[in-house]
């Protein structure tokens, strides 16, 4: 694949651009004033929703089967948000999801 050196510079500019527009943002206009609260509620669970955003379709359309769902995976999400929900803790969950995972390839793989 041949791609114009113009085009390529232009996109990591422009990339560039926009990371750095986005924290100025919230780092240079609104840095020094306090946030509103109901502002303050929502970004406390930004990091909570990274994980799932990440591993969900992982789970759902995994590249590992052709994107076809299978038990293995499903097994393991549901176990990872059970453990998850019921303990409050990440990295049992995150525990119990691997070995459901790599217990059910073994056994059916």
């Amino acid at each position: 694949m041949n791609i114009d050196p113009v085009t390529l510079w232009t996109v990591i500019i422009g990339l560039a651009i926009g990371s750095f527009a986005l924290r100025f943002v919230f780092i240079g206009l609104v840095g020094d004033r306090p946030l509103p609260p109901w502002l303050l509620r929502h970004l406390r669970y930004t990091a909570v929703a990274i994980l799932p955003a990440l591993v969900t379709p992982l789970v759902i359309w995994p590249a590992a089967t052709g994107g076809t769902p299978d038990l293995p995976r499903m097994a393991a999400g549901a176990a990872t948000l059970a453990v998850g929900l019921w303990t409050k803790n990440v990295l049992a969950a995150i525990a119990a999801g691997a070995t459901t995972l790599y217990g059910l390839l073994y056994l059916f793989g």
